[in-house]
């Protein structure tokens, strides 16, 4: 017989892309925290509550350093890179703060807005050449990995064109099969950008980087090591996590066709929809944080010391929240779900995403009305539980 009150393994691969795994599901009846077990047999907390989630993520006595004692690793990749240096994620104030005032004017709702007209170019322009192209084709490399690949790279200034070389290393980075794989990764991206920052400024063009580059350290500007270690987290993340929104949102419209169809009776749904699916798939599933001092939860101590992982996909189903938060709704007000994170490591790049996602999936769904999946769902794969969930390639016809 399994004992009920063990502590579950974390993190476990989902059934289903769309839905946490089923052996999460007795988390919900432990919120707002539970215990799980990481990969070395370490035991920490798990944050399962939606209030208790966005009260500790504002806590100031959560550490982000990943180089302090007791800082979780998920995964042996994420333990190679602990004593790395990680900007914004990885950093607490005043150190996160100075960084993210760097860059928070190219992400403001106001920035996001102004680039939806180009966003929409490269939407058009990837649909033209796969339309052109004709059924099938693989989604994924057709069309939800280069559309925010080319969109971070214009805000950024880094060359589309190495996007192969950049695209593959972030893959080692979040899924390399050993440590050394990552690690060797992480290496070669900072070499890449490194040496691009060293090119711009000798001849600086038009970017984000390119502004960074001209503001000297004694101005309050970045050095190299900082800038480097801004531009891997900023390209990382700014295509990764929205390619990965773009190919399992389709996935799951296919899934839901009387949700699709509410969609293309009514497109002002569809700033709706985005974030009923980012609340829904939760793919950047696991926060981490240490505490740095004693944190009383509901009646529960969390521990100086104490690993705190916040699972954000048992979150934003808390059906005090969100009644039948399995369910696809439309209609509800889910704009509060921490998909995004909360406090002042909320995602920075959120207005972006919520652009792309809407441009991308509005004119994918509206050019292509006949899309559907080109293989037995069951057969398509997807990513597993232990990096950033999505589709490993999406097959589709239409």
């Amino acid at each position: 017989m399994t004992d009920s009150t063990a502590p579950v393994a974390y993190p476990q691969s989902r059934t289903c892309p769309y839905h946490p795994p089923a052996a999460y599901d007795p988390l919900r009846a432990t919120r707002p925290l539970a215990r799980i077990t990481l990969y070395d047999g370490r035991e920490v907390w798990l944050v399962t509550g939606h209030a208790a989630a966005r009260r500790l993520l504002g806590d100031r006595r959560l550490s982000s350093d990943r180089t302090r004692p007791g800082f979780p690793a998920t995964t042996p990749r994420l333990a190679a890179l602990r004593g790395r240096r990680t900007a914004l994620l990885g950093v607490d104030d005043p150190e996160h703060r100075t960084q993210r005032r760097m860059v928070l004017p190219e992400f403001t709702l106001q920035r996001a807005t102004a680039l939806r007209p180009r966003i929409q170019q490269i939407v058009d322009e990837r649909l033209d050449a796969m339309i052109a192209q004709g059924p099938p084709a693989e989604l994924v490399s057709a069309f939800a990995l280069p559309v925010p690949s080319m969109v971070i790279c214009a805000l950024l200034g880094v060359p589309y064109a190495d996007h192969d070389f950049f695209e593959e290393q972030s893959r080692r980075l979040l899924r390399g099969s050993v440590p050394a794989d990552t690690q060797d990764a992480r290496d070669r991206l900072e070499a890449y950008l490194g040496e691009l920052i060293d090119r711009k400024r000798k001849d600086p063009g038009t970017g984000l980087l390119d502004d960074l580059v001209q503001r000297q350290p004694s101005d309050g500007g970045p050095d190299r090591e900082e800038l480097t270690a801004l531009a891997i987290v900023l390209l990382v993340a700014g295509h990764e996590t929205t390619a990965n929104m773009i190919s399992l949102g389709t996935y799951t419209l296919l899934q839901h066709p009387e949700r699709l169809a509410e969609l293309r009776h009514d497109p002002s749904l569809l700033p709706g929809a985005v974030e009923e699916l980012m609340r829904t798939l939760s793919i950047a599933d696991g926060l981490l944080r240490v505490a740095t001092e004693d944190i009383e939860v509901d009646g529960t101590t969390i521990r100086a010391g104490d690993g705190v992982v916040f699972a954000t996909s048992v979150i934003n189903r808390d059906e005090t929240v969100y009644p039948a938060p399995d369910t696809l709704d439309w209609h509800r007000p889910a704009r509060h779900h921490v998909a995004f994170g909360f406090g002042v490591h909320q995602c920075l790049g959120q207005n972006l995403a919520r652009a792309e996602l809407e441009i991308a999936l509005g004119t994918l769904f509206d050019r292509l009305p006949t899309l559907r999946l080109a293989a037995q769902a069951d057969d398509i794969p997807f990513k597993p539980g232990d990096t950033i969930q999505g589709m490993l390639e999406l097959p589709v016809a239409w």
